[in-house]
């Protein structure tokens, strides 16, 4: 059975990996910082992992295994806005030292885990693979560039690469300055909840079990040196996942500024997955919140 490193390990998607590869019965290592958006309950099992930014990971810390997952990221947008410096320091920097290491071993796929986000805004229509890269935020950006970086890597060293546009994930063990978990907490406690205005912003949500099994898909598959989008073709306003949740219609809404550099809409063609794997999602938004 193939090993795999799990690099951010201790995050929301990355620990759901952690769960799956493990049910599969692949022997995993895990590195993660450990920051405040880490939790080691989040694993459900009494797995140790490496406490290391990937900044400072090794050629030794690698040598020996099939795959490297990269989940670690700084990958809140509001944080990006007022301080960029952790999200150059770990979507870039940290990328380039995986990529560096990664190269002089054998391992048999470097798995970059991006985002929609690095599409920018889609007034209309859906953004395919072939997109152009138009990032509107320091977050964005860094993962953009992480990407560049991924595909430069492979055409300089071959080094053999997947990278996975998803879109929004929820599900459990999300941290609570995400928005859904925020919105959760607000109606538990019945405090405002704070949108952004128009609060027509309009995100696609994919379960995070679905985008992991994607994942694991990918990695595990034949595929290789490409780039693929996971998403569902839900897609919601903000002001829209409030209703679905809000099951008492009791929320209070507080409208705020709009964040700078705001995207009004994603939307991803994930048509090129769903040829190749089929449908990535099992479970609608509305049915898993109903």
């Amino acid at each position: 059975m193939d090993s795999i490193i799990i690099t951010g390990g201790l995050g929301f998607i990355g620990s759901r990996f952690v769960k799956l590869c493990l049910e599969k019965g692949h022997d995993i290592k895990i590195i993660d910082k450990a920051t405040y958006a880490a939790n080691l309950d989040r694993l459900e099992t009494n797995i140790g992992y490496f406490r290391k930014d990937i900044r400072d990971v090794t050629k030794s810390d690698i040598e020996g295994y099939d795959y490297v997952v990269n989940f670690a990221a700084e990958t809140h947008v509001d944080n990006s806005i007022s301080n960029g410096h952790p999200f150059i320091r770990s979507n870039v920097e940290g990328v380039f030292n995986l990529l560096e290491q990664s190269r002089k071993t054998n391992i048999k796929k470097f798995i970059q885990i991006s985002t929609d986000e690095v599409y920018g805004d889609i007034e209309k229509g859906e953004s395919d693979e072939g997109h152009p890269i138009n990032p509107s935020s320091y977050y964005s950006a860094t993962k953009a560039s992480a990407d560049m970086l991924v595909m430069s890597a492979c055409r300089t060293y071959g080094l053999p690469y997947i990278i996975t546009r998803t879109c929004n994930n929820y599900g459990p063990g999300q941290h609570e300055e995400k928005f859904i978990p925020k919105l959760e907490k607000c109606l538990q406690e019945n405090k405002p909840i704070p949108v952004y205005m128009p609060g027509t912003q309009t995100r696609e949500w994919i379960h995070v079990d679905d985008n992991c099994n994607a994942i694991y898909n990918l990695m595990i598959g034949n595929k290789v040196n490409d780039i693929y989008n996971i998403g569902s073709g839900e897609r919601y306003t903000n002001l829209e996942v409030i209703d679905i949740l809000d099951k008492e219609n009791k929320a209070n809404i507080e409208m705020v500024p709009d964040r700078k550099g705001h995207d009004k809409r994603y939307a991803l063609n994930s048509n090129k997955y769903k040829s190749e794997f089929g449908d990535p999602s099992s479970i609608t938004f509305k049915e898993y919140y109903k």
